[in-house]
């Protein structure tokens, strides 16, 4: 069998500032920001936020929480994405969300999610059947732009790949 490559074009828009986001991007954005300074990380100094932008306008907010006993610990993009659903199990759809990064005292950076992360988010987005965009600080200090989660993790694991009982 002859051995096809294949590729797989990653689609984005890259922003020179905040100001290039709509209200909404831009609330969304800034609510990740300033959620980093409620993050708990006394181990790597390195705090994460992360905000979700429901249908009705609502910001629901997250943070990395450390544990001393490493693993134990939890990203702010699922703290934000289990917390809402803990708290709001009919809660309106989930249409954007921000990530942010800073060091403890130090200035914001790239804040990309973990391939752990990516998957949860990739699961609330097909549990509610409709895209999520999502906005990432770059290592350049642009902003990353993505209609849908799924640009960042086209081979992932579903629902879909578990045998029905």
């Amino acid at each position: 069998m002859a051995r096809i490559p294949r590729q797989q074009l990653l689609s984005y828009e890259e922003l020179d500032t905040a100001t290039d986001l709509t209200t909404a991007e831009r609330a969304t954005w800034e609510a990740a920001r300033e959620a980093t300074a409620h993050a708990y990380a006394p181990y790597s100094g390195f705090q994460v936020g992360a905000a979700l932008l429901l249908a009705d306008g609502t910001i629901f907010r997250g943070t990395n929480q450390e544990n001393a006993a490493y693993p134990s610990g939890l990203c702010a993009e699922r703290t934000a994405l289990f917390g809402l659903a803990a708290n709001q199990p009919n809660h309106p759809p989930i249409v954007g969300m921000a990530v942010a990064a800073r060091p403890v005292n130090g200035e914001f950076g790239p804040a990309l999610p973990c391939g752990a992360c990516r998957q949860v988010m990739l699961e609330y987005e097909a549990r509610q059947g409709q895209a999520i965009s999502l906005l990432l600080p770059s290592r350049e200090g642009t902003i990353l732009r993505f209609d849908s989660l799924t640009a960042l993790m086209p081979f992932n694991f579903s629902p879909n790949d578990l045998p029905r009982p």
